[in-house]
C-alpha cells in the first residue's frame, strides 16, 4: 500500500517539480507553480454529501487532463477513485491512497504532471522517457 512518502518520491522525480503546502497547509506538488497532486482530506461538506460512502483513509487530489478522463477514472474503478460536489466541473479526482497499487499511483501522478506541465517541458520529458512510455 503506497503512502505519502511514495507520492513525494514519485512527484519530485518529475522535472521541475516542487513541494509546497497548499492554501490549507497540506502537502502539494507543483510543476512551474501549477499544482498537480495534493493531500486532500474530506471536509464536512464532502462527508455530508458522500454519507456512508465516504472513505476514511488518506486521499490524494489529482489533476487530470479533462473532464472526460475524470469520468473514465471514476467509472473504471470506483473503489479507488471518487469525487465530491466541490470538484464538480473541475478536472480532478480524489484517489484513495490505501487502495491504489504503487504502479497505478505512479501512472496517475505522472499523468497529472503531464496535465499541468508546460507543453515543451512535457514533450522533452516524454522524449527522454523513450518510445515505450505513456
Amino acid at each position: 500500500m503506497p503512502g505519502w512518502d511514495d507520492v513525494r518520491r514519485i512527484a519530485l522525480a518529475l522535472p521541475e517539480t516542487t513541494e509546497r503546502p497548499s492554501y490549507d497547509g497540506l502537502p502539494a506538488w507543483r510543476v512551474r507553480d501549477k499544482m498537480f497532486v495534493w493531500e486532500r482530506p474530506l471536509r464536512r461538506a464532502d462527508l455530508d454529501a458522500l454519507g456512508d460512502a465516504a472513505p476514511d483513509g488518506p486521499l490524494l487530489g489529482v489533476r487530470v487532463i479533462d473532464l472526460g478522463v475524470k469520468e473514465a477514472l471514476l467509472a473504471d474503478d470506483p473503489s479507488i477513485y471518487l469525487t465530491t460536489p466541490h470538484l464538480d466541473g473541475y478536472p480532478a479526482v480524489l484517489v484513495q491512497l490505501d487502495r491504489i497499487s504503487l504502479a497505478e499511483l505512479t501512472e496517475v501522478v505522472t499523468e497529472a504532471w503531464y496535465a499541468r506541465a508546460p507543453k515543451r517541458l512535457a514533450a522533452a520529458h516524454r522524449a527522454d522517457q523513450g518510445p515505450t512510455s505513456g
